[in-house]
């Protein structure tokens, strides 16, 4: 049985909760999700339902904390939604942070038709820095698998990152502490998903002459060739039936950078939201 169900529908011409149930350690506070910091061992399975032409909206309060994990224990958190004709979700968490030595499984599965709307963000820092910890946890595995009609994979993706006895997971990242992935797909998303995608060309040219010019006046000044690794990276790329959906990858050296691209270029949801997601 589900941790947690949640149904959509129309009343009145209004997006309203029929059904809502949870039960520890989750817990739902209409109009928002907050999920609960996750403990040892801590197994989370949520249902949502969106009904054709409604909009809803899954946030939370806070990261998810993920402590320490003890022995061979994982927390997992699982959640499978339906999105119906015209029908648009939204899902604008805070970032996944894992203390030392933890363990974390999520696997998030979206059903939809052929104009439904999708708007993911899944993301992950590299830990609590006031505790001096950076990638210091175990094991982290993020699945987001995005289907249509039938079943047909739409959009498929995993993130693992474990920890290994040649290389740490820190050693991988070097000086990144936050990774992310957006998902925009559907008809309603359309003049977001093209501002998206300029906004980023721009971002990351600019990115990159910065780069180019620090090797460059390197060369010039030494006999070493230097290179300054962009603090913040970010690719646009489409998927589906004629490029429906958009997805962008973004790899930063904080958290408050993330935060910041995420308010900018999910703006323009205000008007279907009433609200700016991360305002």
């Amino acid at each position: 049985m589900a941790t947690g169900k949640v149904v959509v529908e129309k009343v009145e011409g209004k997006s309203t909760a029929t059904s809502c149930f949870s039960k520890y350690p989750l817990k739902f506070i209409l109009p928002r999700k907050v999920a609960p910091a996750g403990t040892d061992g801590d197994s989370i399975s949520c249902e949502f339902t969106i009904g054709d032409g409604c909009t809803a909206v899954i946030t939370t309060q806070s990261s998810t904390k993920v402590y320490k994990a003890i022995g061979s224990k994982c927390s997992e958190q699982l959640l499978e939604a339906r999105i119906g004709s015209e029908a648009l979700l939204v899902v604008v968490p805070d970032p996944v942070t894992c203390f030392s030595t933890a363990r974390y499984y999520q696997k998030q599965i979206f059903r939809l038709v052929s104009d439904s709307n999708l708007v993911l963000v899944d993301w992950i820092t590299s830990g609590r820095h006031a505790n001096g910890e950076k990638w210091d946890f175990d094991f982290y595995k993020s699945i987001n698998n995005v289907y249509l009609e039938n079943d047909h994979p739409l959009f498929l993706d995993t993130v693992l990152l474990e920890k290994r006895n040649i290389q740490s997971i820190a050693e991988r990242m070097q000086d990144y502490h936050a990774i992310a992935m957006v998902i925009l797909f559907g008809p309603k998303l359309r003049l977001i998903q093209k501002q998206v995608q300029e906004n980023v060309k721009n971002m990351m040219s600019e990115q990159l002459q910065i780069s180019y010019g620090f090797q460059r006046h390197k060369s010039e000044s030494s006999s070493r060739n230097g290179f300054m690794k962009p603090e913040f990276i970010a690719s646009c790329s489409t998927f589906g039936p004629e490029g429906k959906g958009v997805v962008i990858r973004i790899a930063s050296d904080s958290t408050e950078s993330v935060y910041n691209f995420l308010r900018q270029q999910l703006a323009e949801l205000e008007p279907l939201l009433g609200q700016s997601p991360y305002a």
